[in-house]
Formats: structure tokens, C-alpha cells, sequence
């Protein structure tokens, strides 16, 4: 299992948020490239990054910060945030960067996803943002009718290299992933899925560590707020493997 650690980013600015409410933003660093340094240097080899900024408007607005970001680091990067059309898709991956992550767009244009797939085999992934099982979109602002587990499947029939599972009520609350709920999403599918929310010590790594075929495990505030140190998670899972 990869230990994923995440940039969050938001007027350029390395941020983040209490369960995706945009007004609950904690600034971390003016420079995102050197935060993603420090994180390849533990030895992370997948970076996730979240243009908030797109996932609330639709549009990408730091293009400029993930451009220097790619220049900076030689680990793979994963970009998601405001992604919902071909041309952002193919400006990404000129860029570099090793596989985009589509939301909305999911549940808006689910043929983007298919096309894209296509264009672009093993690059493509979905981010699946739950609440109480129900899918939630639009930077998380609403919450559909839609069964995280029905779009997982239906994603994965559509070409999907991968679902990131997202718990949205754990979501930079440190009170630890929904390991349930995520084991049920890994069951369900037959493409890797990467868990998301909560992960905050390394007892919750442990815990994801029990989830067989739990491809990864992306975590954001505990990094920064010091409560998960990341070789020290990086060290964990390698030693389980």
C-alpha cells in the first residue's frame, strides 16, 4: 500500500480544509514545489495534488503552481480539482503529470470519462466523494442521490484506472478513516483503489494495512499538523509488504 501525501491547493497557496468547506482553509506554505520536495525526499513516490480552487469553480486557477510543482519533484504526480473536459485532460498530461483525477464531471459527462480512458489507458482515475454513501460533487457543495458503490462500478466499467475513496465526514477531522466503508469499495471493484479522509497516525495506516488489495492511502492534515510522521508511515507499510 502507497502512502500518498496530498497538496491541497488554493490562490496558489499549500492549504487545508476542514471536511471541503472552503471558508475552514488553514494556509501551510507560500511554496508548494518545496513542500512537495520535502515530501519525495521521505520518500514518498506518489503525490496527490487538489486544485480547490477548480473543484469549487470548475475551473483551474494554479496551473502555474502544479506547472512548478512537476518541475520540482521526479515522483509521480496525481492531479484532480476542476478537471471536466478533454482539453484541461490533455493540458495535464503535456504537463507531466501521470494520472488525472475526475469528479464532477463523473457524474455530470460520464462519457469524458470514457473518452478519456481511452485516450489515455491507465491514467485516468475517479474520485468517488462519499457522505453517508451518497456521492457529493462540486468541491463537495452537493450531495447527489448517487451510491458511492454503484458510480465505483460503473467508473471501473467505463475504463477507470482506479478509484480514490473519499469519507467526507472524516475528511481533516484526524478521527481516522471509514475503514468499512472503504474495505466495501475495495471488494467491489477489480481496479486499485486509494482511500482518502481521516488517516491521521499511524495506527489508521495500520488499520488501512488490514484492508487486502488496498492499493493506497492518501493523507493530508496529519502530515502537516505533525500527528503522522511520513517515513515513518512509508517505513510501516513497507514492512508489511
Amino acid at each position: 500500500m502507497l502512502v500518498i501525501p496530498a497538496i491541497d491547493l488554493k490562490d496558489g497557496q499549500c492549504v487545508r480544509l476542514l471536511q471541503g468547506r472552503k471558508e475552514d482553509a488553514t494556509v501551510y506554505s507560500n511554496d508548494p514545489a518545496a513542500v512537495a520536495q520535502k515530501w519525495e525526499s521521505y520518500g514518498a513516490k506518489l503525490l496527490h495534488i487538489v486544485d480547490l480552487d477548480g473543484a469549487f469553480t470548475g475551473s483551474q486557477k494554479n496551473i502555474d503552481s502544479i506547472r512548478q510543482i512537476r518541475a520540482a519533484v521526479k515522483m509521480d504526480i496525481e492531479v484532480g480539482g476542476g478537471i471536466r473536459n478533454m482539453d484541461r485532460i490533455d493540458l495535464l498530461m503535456a504537463l507531466g503529470i501521470n494520472k488525472v483525477i475526475m469528479g464532477t464531471v463523473a457524474i455530470e459527462n460520464p462519457e469524458i470519462v470514457k473518452k478519456a480512458s481511452a485516450k489515455y489507458p491507465g491514467s485516468i482515475l475517479v474520485g468517488v466523494d462519499a457522505k453517508n454513501g451518497l456521492v457529493a460533487v462540486k468541491g463537495w457543495v452537493e450531495i447527489t442521490k448517487i451510491k458511492a458503490g454503484d458510480l465505483s462500478l460503473t467508473m471501473q466499467d467505463y475504463g477507470a484506472a482506479g478509484i480514490i475513496y473519499t469519507d467526507i465526514s472524516k475528511d481533516g477531522m484526524m478521527l481516522g478513516p471509514n475503514i468499512e466503508a472503504t474495505g466495501e469499495i475495495v471488494d467491489s471493484l477489480d481496479i486499485p483503489v486509494i482511500a482518502s479522509g481521516g488517516i491521521s497516525s499511524l495506527t489508521d495506516i495500520e488499520k488501512l494495512l488490514g484492508i487486502k488489495k488496498l492499493w493506497g492511502a492518501i493523507t493530508g492534515k496529519a502530515l502537516y499538523a505533525g500527528s503522522l510522521d511520513l517515513a515513518e508511515a512509508i517505513k510501516l507499510t513497507q514492512a508489511g509488504s
